[in-house]
């Protein structure tokens, strides 16, 4: 099957929600993280406009975070928009964006770059903001129930296992009547975290069929490409016995399969995946208030959900303008709050920060100028 891009209204529709939040932030519901500046901290209300980029699974939340921090910050507006976390990244080094969203840090050669944004001799710096697990929806006629691991998952995306009654899949799932259709893979089109997430564990933890590297690009020509988390889930909807991964705020009504890590079929849940990054250790070699988690994919106690992302606000450590740095700085302490984190997992479907990476996070926040 040639690779084809599929496009969504219901993306647009995403992006036209996003631009608009700071028109309806005073109507909105959503909880602030304090009642006098919305920023998580004791700093007077700011004012003026920032615009961020990047990652689509973030979408609900920087809705969410961006009506709740302009409702104790009238005179100030967030505007982002979900182009996908690569996007994101190349349009904050550019200038274009004062922040960006990404489902995956700054790498060594981004880091070792120029950021136009950010005053001389100082870089980007990665405050992780989001985490959420990934999940595999599906569309099969007649199934509700359907069990994968790490090998069958990667038989599928690779284009290795092509129908949904091939043995390996049906060993799992017995007593599933699976048809003997063929999949349709659906990926994301665009350059991703997500995408980089989903194959970073596939290459970990099933090497011998996923025999390419992770990568922010879906690296093999099967299936179906759509771009953003909107996309691929219209995408599957549209398209009976389809599958992809998909950030779990994005999937909606789609069947959810379990996933068989060890010996244990789970669940998705972002309690699950809260538990592999809380139990996963920092990205080493960074500078102080540049945080990264080294996501441990091996993960397979009870309820662990290792198919996870970690995504990230990112930000100059200082800026060159010091107004955009003062409403970047109480946008990112808003967003690293207690209350505002508890707003994104209502509404999102994530986990909140805690523990230490939330009290790095807030340290992070707060540091910049």
């Amino acid at each position: 099957m040639n690779k084809k891009r599929i496009g969504s209204i219901a993306a647009i529709a995403v992006v036209g929600v996003l631009a608009l939040s700071s028109c309806a932030a005073n109507e909105s519901s959503t909880p602030a993280a304090s009642a006098t500046s919305g920023s998580g901290s004791s700093s007077a209300p700011v004012s003026g406009t920032i615009n961020g980029i990047g990652s689509s699974a973030q979408g609900v939340a920087e809705t969410t975070w961006a009506a709740g921090f302009q409702t104790a910050n009238p005179n100030a507006t967030v505007n982002y928009d979900p182009q996908g976390s690569g996007a994101g990244r190349t349009s904050f080094a550019s200038g274009a964006a004062n922040f960006a969203g990404s489902d995956a840090a700054l790498a060594t050669a981004d880091l070792s770059g120029s950021f136009a944004a950010c005053a001389t001799g100082t870089k980007g710096i990665d405050i992780p903001v989001y985490i959420s697990p990934i999940s595999l929806a599906y569309n099969i006629s007649g199934v509700k129930d359907l069990t994968l691991d790490a090998s069958t998952i990667a038989g599928i995306f690779s284009g290795s296992i092509k129908t949904w009654n091939d043995p390996a899949i049906k060993a799992l799932n017995s007593g599933v009547s699976l048809p003997s259709a063929a999949i349709t893979v659906v990926h994301r089109s665009d350059d991703s975290g997500t995408t980089e997430n989903f194959t970073e564990y596939l290459a970990s933890q099933a090497p011998k069929v996923w025999t390419k590297p992770a990568s922010q690009t879906f690296p093999y020509t099967v299936g179906d490409a759509a771009k953003g988390t909107s996309g691929v889930a219209s995408a599957v909807q549209n398209s009976t016995n389809s599958i992809a991964y998909i950030d779990k705020s994005g999937a909606g009504s789609l069947s959810l399969a379990k996933v068989k890590f060890g010996d244990k079929a789970t669940t998705i849940s972002a309690t699950g995946a809260a538990a592999v990054v809380t139990k996963s250790p920092l990205v080493s070699g960074r500078t102080k208030n540049d945080i990264a988690v080294n996501i441990d994919r091996s993960l397979t106690a009870k309820g662990d959900w290792p198919i996870v992302l970690v995504s990230y606000l990112i930000t100059c450590q200082t800026y060159k303008s010091s107004t955009v740095g003062k409403e970047v700085k109480a946008y990112a302490e808003y967003v690293t709050s207690p209350a505002a984190q508890k707003a994104a997992a209502a509404q999102a479907g994530s986990a909140p920060l805690s523990g230490t990476l939330s009290t790095d996070a807030q340290k992070a926040a707060a540091s910049i100028k």
